[in-house]
């Protein structure tokens, strides 16, 4: 079965291929367009789709968009309410997915548009987690919204879905959470994770108000009472100063999160017969804040977080639903990647200069271990939010200044935390916390030893958001890192996004030599190649 599944509706289109139970593609459409989300989550952009994604996903699997047996549409239009997210041109949004058949058909010529399907939004969140896993799970879908409601818990037993319980709007951590980021002066279904990273620096002082107002209602859902944003803290404009009492309600707001999200994942351990392993999606659970302690504190021998959990992966989800079977998760490496040929031919064109040494993982590690930064473009890219040694900037987790020099690079705020990537042998040496975690959908504690000989990636509360690397899936990363430990001492290295502030992580080669040489970067690693910063690597 060749199955097509498309996000449009709200934000973060994309497109992903299944062809006989396999993943062949899934791709994001911003890492084509290059505008960060693809969109705005606005009615009035719902129309547009993920046309440049979908033709790619079509293209890499060797197929015409009349050879599709189906195409999964990650919203059902005949699920909605008049206005139930009290937004008055939501209609419009209705409007379009019903429409999307023949707008896809023309985006896709040659696709009959009779072989569109819609799936609802919770359903495609919930396959993209729950069916890629090899085990029976539970599984629990948080964000913002989807047709009429926010969430939804389940349990996928020979891969078929029972829907245990759904909260209907308006009441909604998701949009919650959306609101506080407004709130507190940033894009809302953009920068989330900025508040959880802010949330740090604060203290919970509004968590007994919050108690009151965000309750779990007993039977696995929960209410959640307007709150008075003003009366707690001052309203935040774009670049004015950030106060501790912005830190302190974005603290009470995560915690209440995290005890809510426990509280909803301990019913759904309940209503699903005592299923072992949780899997979760939705835009809330890349809070991995909240994944940790649902993790520590649950009652799940297991919690798997799909990777791509935002609205990208329904895609994905869309059309495995279409299938009902289970096609384990393996890697999120599903974008586009280039050949060494045609990656030495984007060298020559660049005129820039270059050499093949005899390992480019040797290299990277030399330029690390001389505190030298490095942008590290490797394989496919990834799927979903997250930098996993395919698309990154890596740098030297020692120097305490690091911090710093990474956020300038990329033109963050200097609040924000920066990861390790570390050689999964070697990850119950330096932390504590859910193993293994290759998407980086976790925070895990440093423990007390370490955190003097790696400041740069321990956050605040002395925590980081750890990737493990097995060597299994990633030899080149695992070299790397071997070879940085072998040099410095260190089994761990800073990995963040290929990307500047506001901008889509680097997709061709083309986008990750303009941040080369825009960016006070020592070394390109473009594949085998090695491209030095023409006054010499290192500092």
């Amino acid at each position: 079965m060749r199955v097509l599944g498309i996000n449009a509706i709200f934000h973060d289109p994309s497109a992903a291929v299944i062809v006989d139970g396999r993943v062949v593609a899934a791709a994001e459409e911003e890492r084509f367009s290059r505008r960060k989300h693809g969109k705005r989550p606005v009615p009035f952009a719902a129309w547009e789709l993920p046309e440049l994604a979908a033709a790619w996903c079509l293209t890499e699997a060797g197929l015409r968009p009349e050879d599709l047996d189906a195409v999964a549409y990650s919203f059902d239009p005949a699920l909605c309410r008049d206005e139930v997210a009290g937004d008055p041109w939501d209609h419009l949004r209705v409007d379009y997915a019903r429409r999307a058949p023949a707008f896809l058909a023309t985006a896709l010529p040659g696709l009959d548009p009779d072989r569109v399907r819609f799936v609802p939004h919770h359903v495609a969140h919930a396959a993209s987690a729950g069916l890629s896993v090899p085990e029976d799970n539970a599984v629990l879908v948080l964000d913002g919204r989807g047709e009429s409601a926010s969430h939804l818990a389940g349990a996928y037993r020979g891969g078929r879905l029972e829907v245990l319980r759904g909260q209907e709007l308006p009441h909604s951590l998701g949009l919650l959470y959306e609101d506080l980021t407004r709130h507190l002066g940033f894009l809302h279904s953009s920068d989330e994770y900025k508040v959880m990273a802010l949330a740090s620096y604060g203290t919970p002082r509004h968590l007994g108000l919050l108690r009151e107002l965000v309750r779990p209602t007993g039977d696995g859902g929960f209410t959640i009472e307007r709150i008075d944003w003003d009366a707690l803290a001052k309203k935040r404009a774009d670049g004015e100063e950030m106060t501790d009492a912005h830190a302190d309600l974005a603290s009470s707001v995560q915690v209440r999160l995290e005890e809510v999200m426990l509280e909803l994942a301990r019913w759904t351990y309940h209503a699903s017969g005592g299923l072992r392993t949780l899997t979760m999606a939705g835009g809330t659970a890349l809070n991995c804040v909240a994944n940790a302690r649902v993790a520590a504190e649950g009652p799940f021998d297991r919690v798997w977080v799909q990777p791509a959990a935002g609205d990208a992966g329904t895609a994905l989800g869309a059309a495995l639903a279409l299938g009902e079977e289970v096609v384990p998760f393996t890697t999120a490496a599903l974008g586009r990647g280039w050949t060494d040929d045609e990656l030495e031919a984007e060298l020559r064109r660049a005129a820039v200069p270059y050499h093949r040494p005899e390992s480019i993982a040797a290299e990277a590690a030399r330029v690390l271990a001389g505190n030298g930064i490095v942008a590290w473009y490797q394989g496919r890219s990834e799927y979903g939010p997250r930098a996993l040694g395919h698309r990154s900037l890596l740098a030297h987790p020692g120097d305490r200044d690091t911090q710093t020099r990474m956020n300038d690079v990329k033109g963050r705020e200097q609040f924000r935390p920066i990861a390790p990537m570390v050689r999964a042998e070697r990850f119950h040496d330096v932390f504590d916390g859910v193993y293994p975690s290759p998407y980086m959908l976790f925070v895990h504690r440093v423990r007390p030893g370490w955190r003097d000989r790696i400041p740069a990636v321990t956050h605040v509360d002395g925590t980081a958001r750890v990737q493990t690397v097995h060597r299994e899936d990633e030899p080149l990363v695992a070299a790397m890192l071997e070879t940085f430990e072998q040099l410095t001492g260190l089994p761990v290295v800073v990995n963040t996004s290929l990307n500047t502030a506001g901008r889509p992580m680097a997709d061709t080669p083309r986008e990750a030599l303009e941040i080369f040489g825009s960016a006070p970067v020592d070394l390109l690693a473009l594949g085998p190649f090695a491209v030095p910063r023409a006054t010499g690597a290192g500092r």
